[in-house]
């Protein structure tokens, strides 16, 4: 289920059973795993990787650009692992080219407001 008013790139790939809530916006390459829900207002950057019945709560924003200085618009990634949940307004930014990805793995919690 997609709502209406969400804003979702035909290049994204979305699993099966996925929900994206109201105001989500969800660009080229993303890939969300089955059976997530994204809820209100959610960002899904290029690079994001969601994996399966995860929940991103409102106003949550992963995989925009890092905020490192030493970032120089390489192509990198924000990984998140199955069941993972993040709370509301969380940012998860890219990695920079040192890494190649930021990784939360599986069954992890990201509480509302951090960073």
């Amino acid at each position: 289920m997609i709502h209406s008013t969400a804003i979702v790139s035909e290049k994204a790939k979305i699993g099966i059973n996925v929900k994206i809530g109201p105001y989500c916006v969800i660009n080229d390459d993303v890939e969300i795993g089955d059976e997530t829900q994204l809820f209100s207002n959610v960002v899904l950057d290029n690079g994001t990787r969601l994996g399966s019945e995860c929940k991103i709560f409102s106003g949550a924003v992963i995989g925009t650009a890092p905020q490192d200085l030493k970032y120089d618009g390489e192509t990198t990634y924000a990984i998140i692992g199955n069941r993972t949940v993040v709370r509301e307004y969380a940012t998860i930014n890219r990695a920079t080219v040192a890494t190649g990805k930021t990784t939360i793995g599986d069954d992890c919690l990201v509480m509302a407001y951090s960073h």
